[in-house]
């Protein structure tokens, strides 16, 4: 990409970055003060994104969605065209906690095609991919505190439907509880997740250049990433609960630990004597 495209384009990113936050704050402590200023830096970002695009196009004299970064650019572009549109027509404020950081993470990872100048030293190198596989572990730890208290609140439904407990019903926290501990674990497992995929898409591209975008762990963490997201969007906005909430946790959790297996080879691999 051409240089002051990726310039414009971090400024977009920047800004967008309110927007994660907002989410996050609204995740954790079910708050949404920071909304109206998330959405102004939202519509501010495109500004500069839209710059970011022309410039490139004008650079290369295309249409800039020749490789992955590009396309991952225009693509956000577009998403976050339509959520302003459909924001300004129906103030559906809930899609934010969704749209944000998708957006957020499509423009951070648009921005690393171009290559950068290697680690300062070893040890920043190595502190860097340490604090990114705790990241993972730690919300890989989140989201099993999630599933299993999703499968919990699942067993505890069942019986109170059969009308006749078991013992082992009596032993269980209460439902409100178990639905307290779902959301806030889901939400700490969420926020652990998404710094997580930060740290590890700016060591992989500090580490491998372009090449970084094209290794296998790397989907596998986006793709895990998306689906937590689509978890936390239905908990969120749907109130997605009872066995279809429980399939979904499993399912994330499932991914989540294929992607600490390709974790923990990388780090095998990079820390060996």
């Amino acid at each position: 990409m051409a240089e002051m495209s990726v310039i414009w384009l971090r400024v977009a990113a920047a800004l967008y970055s309110l927007g994660l936050l907002h989410a996050i704050l609204t995740l954790v402590r079910r708050r949404e003060h920071l909304f109206a200023v998330a959405l102004g830096a939202f519509g501010l970002a495109s500004v500069f994104h839209f710059v970011s695009i022309v410039e490139e196009g004008i650079v290369n004299n295309r249409c800039p969605i020749t490789n992955i970064y590009e396309t991952l650019s225009m693509c956000a572009f577009l998403i976050v065209v339509l959520y302003l549109a459909v924001q300004w027509r129906y103030k559906v404020d809930s899609l934010s906690v969704f749209i944000f950081p998708l957006v957020f993470v499509m423009a951070l990872v648009a921005t690393l095609g171009n290559p950068v100048s290697a680690w300062s030293s070893p040890v920043v190198r190595d502190t860097w991919l340490t604090v990114h596989i705790v990241l993972v572990l730690l919300g890989i730890a989140a989201l099993l505190l999630t599933a299993v208290a999703s499968l919990l609140y699942l067993f505890q439904e069942r019986e109170l439907k059969a009308k006749k407990p078991s013992k082992f019903y009596y032993r269980l926290p209460a439902l409100g509880t178990l639905d307290d501990i779902i959301s806030k674990s889901m939400a700490v497992g969420f926020v652990l997740m998404t710094l997580a995929v930060i740290a590890g898409s700016t060591w992989g591209f500090i580490e491998l250049k372009t090449a970084w975008i094209g290794q296998p762990k790397i989907a596998i963490s986006f793709f895990t990433w998306g689906i937590y997201l689509a978890l936390v969007f239905l908990r969120t906005t749907a109130g997605l609960r009872g066995r279809k909430a429980a399939i979904m946790t499993v399912t994330v959790l499932g991914f989540s630990a294929i992607t600490w297996a390709a974790h923990a080879r990388l780090g095998a691999f990079f820390f060996k004597p």
